[in-house]
């Protein structure tokens, strides 16, 4: 599973013309689900997300956790995260799950951090959404499952 975190002042996204979901301060996330993710891999970022520290204390200096600063989330799913670009020119998708599981493993991930986040907003699984967001520092950070279980062995 990977997450793409973008610490944000405010985000939202759209379906037909219509906003579906958005967030104030805190992160937007965008989720990709690959083949073989399980629940753990869900686990495993969502409580790495919401303990990170990446908001700035009253030294200006990262030291808080979305959590810290009672902030938002806005989580969209992206399967093109898991994007292989190694040969041609047009990437491959193969590595993300099927829909059906890539839909479950992101509802899944959505449950987890909604009960520690007091606001979490959705785009809609497989639609064509429009994102808007002001990303704040900039501060963007990619995230991997995979190295997540590598430091729990």
């Amino acid at each position: 599973m990977k997450a793409v975190l973008q610490r944000v002042s405010a985000a939202s996204v759209a379906v037909d013309g219509k906003i579906v979901g958005e967030c104030k301060a805190g992160l937007m996330i965008l989720l990709g689900v690959a083949e073989g993710d399980t629940e753990r891999d869900a686990e495993l970022l969502a409580a790495k997300i919401l303990k990170l520290r990446i908001f700035n204390d009253e030294n200006g200096k990262m030291n808080l956790s979305v959590q810290d600063i009672d902030g938002e989330l806005l989580v969209i799913s992206q399967f093109t995260l898991l994007a292989d670009y190694s040969h041609g020119n047009r990437p491959s998708y193969t590595d993300s799950a099927k829909p059906d599981e890539a839909d479950r493993l992101y509802e899944y991930f959505v449950s987890l951090v909604r009960t520690q986040v007091k606001h979490t907003g959705t785009g809609i699984f497989g639609a064509d959404m429009k994102v808007s967001l002001v990303n704040d520092g900039p501060v963007t950070i990619t995230m991997d499952s995979e190295k997540l279980k590598k430091n729990r062995s």
